[in-house]
């Protein structure tokens, strides 16, 4: 076992809640009681989780419910993270989300290298379901912050006869591009600065360590491409416009 699960966890486990959330106060990072609800529902939804995912891994119709539960909240939680409300535009962000898992997650299951069961199916959906989210978020954020910061350039291109969406893709590319750069990093770094859940997982799940790395190897490879067509796919819906922040109220 990874951790003594005792009353010494829990007063740990808050006691650095609270710490992160007075960090974010002290250096006015944002909200410290965003910080705080995040790690209560956190602690809520993987207690949920754990009496639910034996029931939901036995049969089909409950397992597949469950992944699309995961989807839609991924897609939610993207869209109010690039496109804040009262933006009507969030609901776009199923496309470059459900683009880059479900293609996948199809090829896994065609070639049998991931089994059709749901202790396996679950798990590896839900990283890169994950991937996809983090991904999503940067990128629209990014492309959006760039494209209103950068504003002049955009009515430039549009000056030299490029279309609105060339004018905005020249402008907000690069910016986007930022949203590869964790998961490469995590890549390039994987062994020697971290050792990843799913390495850890699987060792003390009993297997060895060459089928430990060969899995987390193949969870970072699917990681890249998933990221990779949910970046692409934000840019271009940020391009042409389906992605858009609410023009802010007039005095």
């Amino acid at each position: 076992m990874l951790l003594n699960l005792n009353a010494t966890f829990v007063v740990l486990l808050v006691a650095l809640l609270a710490l992160a959330a007075g960090v974010v106060a002290v250096a006015g990072l944002g909200r410290p009681r965003d910080t705080l609800v995040a790690g209560a529902r956190a602690a809520t939804q993987l207690v949920a989780v754990s009496f639910v995912i034996g029931w939901v891994v036995r049969a089909v119709p409950p397992l597949l419910c469950f992944l699309l539960l995961m989807y839609a909240v991924a897609v939610r939680t993207a869209g109010r993270r690039v496109v804040p409300a009262p933006g009507r535009s969030w609901p776009w962000t199923a496309v470059p989300i459900g683009a880059g898992v479900v293609p996948v997650v199809l090829a896994l299951l065609v070639t049998g290298v991931v089994p059709a069961r749901g202790i396996a199916l679950v798990p590896v959906t839900g990283i890169l379901i994950g991937g996809a989210l983090t991904a999503t978020v940067l990128s629209g954020r990014r492309a959006l912050d760039e494209l209103a910061t950068r504003r002049g350039e955009v009515e430039a291109g549009l000056a030299l006869g490029l279309s609105e969406r060339e004018a905005r893709m020249e402008v907000a590319r690069g910016a986007a591009a930022d949203a590869l750069l964790p998961g490469m990093d995590q890549t390039r770094t994987v062994g020697l600065v971290t050792l990843p859940g799913a390495f850890v997982g699987m060792l003390l799940g009993g297997a060895s360590p060459l089928h430990a790395g060969a899995v987390q190897l193949f969870v970072l490879v699917a990681l890249l491409l998933v990221q990779a067509v949910a970046t692409a796919l934000t840019l271009e819906l940020v391009a042409r416009e389906r992605l858009v922040r609410p023009e802010p109220p007039l005095p």
